[in-house]
């Protein structure tokens, strides 16, 4: 037996947001937000679900949410399929988080900042190659950061194609377990030395879980695969219908330009009603 899929629903929350995951996520955390500095002495995981503040608002739920010693919060989230209007969402959590920390009697003083950190099993940036992306509110034009209280951190597993033999860092090998670790069947000698990655591995470990739990990670894999056909199924058929429409433009082009004699060669119709044919478009 190997090891889960970290970037399952089910496998980012057993590994990232169970009650034994706290030294786990500290590692994580500083590798992605901090660079490997060790910035993360302790943390919280906290509840995941942000309860909206009105009772008709869309109840949000993250992936793992924790709190930092310094009392900032982190949000984590993995994102497998690329969904519409997906930064929306991100900035919509991560403002939410935000906001929700004033509750009656609080003042804005009290407001600690947001840290939103998202995984995606896709490309969202096509505009470079460096798998991970970090973002500020800044100003426009002497890039001088505006404030600290907000900060998105984005890691594109796509782009990360390095080997066990090329990790030159903490990041580099926490992406590689997101990415490679549903391929192996023991634990990469490279990543022996780190307490918390081993951890890592040992949650994910098919050994460990319930005949009801492996079942329940076959069915998400199906969806996953159903989805991911869904998507290409679709993607298809609107490619087509942008090549008929593509054609359709290039025809009235050509009518609209001054070629009507040799439209009406090749169709064998009066120049007339060819010209006819160019006004109608």
């Amino acid at each position: 037996m190997g090891f889960i899929d970290p970037c399952t629903d089910f496998g980012f929350k057993r590994v990232f947001g169970s009650p034994r995951s706290t030294s786990i996520l500290r590692s994580f955390l500083n590798a992605i937000v901090y660079q490997g500095e060790p910035r993360i002495e302790t943390l919280e995981i906290v509840d995941p679900f942000q309860q909206p503040s009105l009772p008709d608002f869309k109840l949000t739920i993250l992936d793992v949410k924790a709190q930092l010693d310094d009392g900032s919060i982190v949000i984590v989230e993995m994102q497998v399929a690329k969904v519409p209007a997906f930064l929306k969402r991100i900035l919509y959590n991560t403002t939410k988080a935000y906001s929700g920390q004033l509750k009656r009697g609080r003042y804005y003083l009290d407001l600690k900042p947001v840290i939103s950190v998202t995984i995606t099993d896709f490309v969202l940036f096509e505009n470079g190659d460096r798998p991970i992306s970090r973002f500020k509110i800044l100003n426009e034009e002497t890039h001088e950061v505006c404030t600290e209280e907000f900060r998105w951190i984005f890691v594109e597993l796509p782009k990360f194609e390095k080997e066990l033999s090329e990790l030159s860092d903490l990041a580099d090998r926490w992406m590689y377990f997101l990415r490679r670790a549903e391929d192996l069947t023991q634990i990469p000698s490279e990543l022996n030395a780190d307490e918390d990655l081993n951890d890592a591995f040992e949650i994910a470990s098919e050994s460990q879980l319930s005949s009801e739990e492996l079942a329940l990670i076959e069915a998400e894999r199906d969806r996953r695969w159903l989805q991911a056909g869904a998507i290409a199924s679709a993607r298809e058929d609107a490619l087509e219908e942008g090549d008929r429409r593509a054609r359709l433009e290039i025809a009235r082009g050509l009518l609209k330009s001054n070629i009507s004699e040799v439209v009406s060669q090749m169709t064998g119709l009066p120049v007339e009603e060819i010209r006819g044919l160019a006004e109608e478009t």
